[in-house]
């Protein structure tokens, strides 16, 4: 029954592009504040028409009205932990202060296991530290996926206790790690809070998720 499901929801799922918009930029005024979001396709703003409605222009917008922002978005649909970690390594060397992490649900899809999980998520923040000279990791959670609703029953409570599985993983490598911090990804299932596909964030949704990003960052 789950594989039938799974192969349904692949079929009729609607293909939301990822926004228009730049992925490189700075604003504001203040302290010089240099952010890097890492992830898959909501890190990317698959949900939203535009990046400045996406999490990227969201998290910018609030920043930037206490620092001067220099930002870079590095994310792309069907991205999993491995994924991110590939593309970080093939691009030049540089120096962010703050890194914002969004991965989990596509290594839950490509049934990753807690311990490969663990062990991949170690060597993104330990490349995040030695190649970019991250100082804080923000690592936001592994959202609820048994409330998509894309998603039917029972293929929904199966993927949401994986990601809850996952998300422990996260909460507990925090715990671990001086300079990291995990962001629950607990919100409301107001419809609203999905987009049209009923699998990405809508704008509301990244609005919420950015002001809770902006809130950990001093």
């Amino acid at each position: 029954m789950l594989a039938v499901q799974a192969r349904r929801v692949r079929q009729t799922a609607l293909l939301l592009p990822e926004p228009e918009g730049a992925r490189t930029g700075s604003a504001g005024s203040g302290s010089s504040l240099r952010l890097l979001i890492v992830g898959d396709s909501s890190a990317a703003g698959v949900g939203a028409q535009t990046q400045s409605e996406a999490l990227s222009g969201q998290l910018v917008h609030h920043l930037s009205q206490r620092y001067s922002v220099s930002w870079r978005l590095e994310a792309c649909t069907g991205h999993a932990t491995q994924d991110s970690i590939d593309r970080l390594m093939a691009i030049p060397p540089q120096l962010f202060d703050i890194a914002v992490i969004a991965l989990g649900v596509n290594d839950v899809t490509q049934a990753t296991t807690k311990a490969q999980f663990r062990r991949q998520q170690a060597l993104l923040w330990a490349l995040l530290q030695t190649r970019f000279g991250i100082q804080q990791i923000l690592s936001s959670g592994v959202p609820q996926m048994q409330y998509l609703p894309l998603l039917p029953q029972p293929l929904a409570w199966v993927v949401g206790k994986q990601a809850a599985r996952l998300d422990r993983v996260l909460e507990e490598l925090a715990a671990n790690t001086a300079m990291a911090s995990h962001i629950p990804m607990r919100f409301s299932q107001d419809p609203s809070l999905a987009a049209s596909d009923g699998f990405h964030p809508s704008p509301a949704a990244y609005t919420l998720w950015a002001t809770t990003l902006a809130d950990h960052i001093p």
